[in-house]
């Protein structure tokens, strides 16, 4: 297929997402990537259960792997990313919350406190995945009352059941921190400075 001269994607077909984030899909796009996605159908809570005693990071790594070889099985033509992240808060992991109360509950839990964001990468060709990564991230949560968690619930809006932790750092959510230790790809959910250093390793960006 003919290149669109504005990207730097070399590959012979766009890049395809396993995934049908909006955020991770803009920040390949952003980049000069050439991207499609697709939602690769995988029980997440499954894939946790089978994966019980695993660090949290080698969680994210197995759930990463297995979105990846999910949409790689069913088109092994195309090079496949798959992303993961796991919220770590010394050992207890958070996923997204159902409502505005389990979003709540997660932020006072947060508040006041040091946690971890594991952004795991695959990298899957030929049907297979080849490459597998993982970056922490690290953030302090300031203290919050409870008239300070539903002043940012009411801000945030719907957007806080969308991610884990309940905050979106593009968004109302970056008022709620002190400190951040990593970067700001990786705390959003696809590290980009490792994951284009592989595919440049594989001669499929423009440089």
């Amino acid at each position: 297929m003919p290149h669109d001269a504005s990207s730097l994607w070399r590959g012979p077909a766009p890049l395809l997402l396993a995934s049908t984030s909006p955020t991770r899909r803009a920040l390949l796009a952003s980049a000069g990537l050439t991207v499609e996605t697709r939602a690769p159908g995988v029980d997440e809570r499954a894939v946790e259960a089978e994966a019980a005693g695993l660090s949290p990071a080698r969680l994210a790594e197995r759930l990463a792997a297995a979105k990846a070889a999910a949409v790689a099985s069913v088109a092994p033509d195309r090079v496949v990313i798959g992303a993961d992240q796991v919220l770590d808060l010394d050992g207890t992991l958070f996923h997204k919350p159902a409502d505005r109360a389990g979003a709540a509950a997660h932020l006072a839990r947060l508040q006041g406190r040091l946690h971890a964001l594991h952004s795991a990468v695959a990298v899957a060709v030929d049907g297979a995945v080849a490459d597998i990564f993982v970056v922490t991230a690290r953030l302090t949560m300031r203290s919050l009352d409870e008239a300070a968690i539903t002043a940012y619930l009411d801000a945030a809006g719907p957007a806080v059941t969308g991610s884990v932790g309940a905050y979106q750092l593009e968004g109302a959510g970056i008022n709620l921190f002190d400190r951040i230790e990593g970067d700001h790809s990786t705390i959003l959910g696809l590290p980009l400075l490792p994951l284009l250093a592989r595919l440049r390793g594989r001669g499929l960006l423009a440089f």
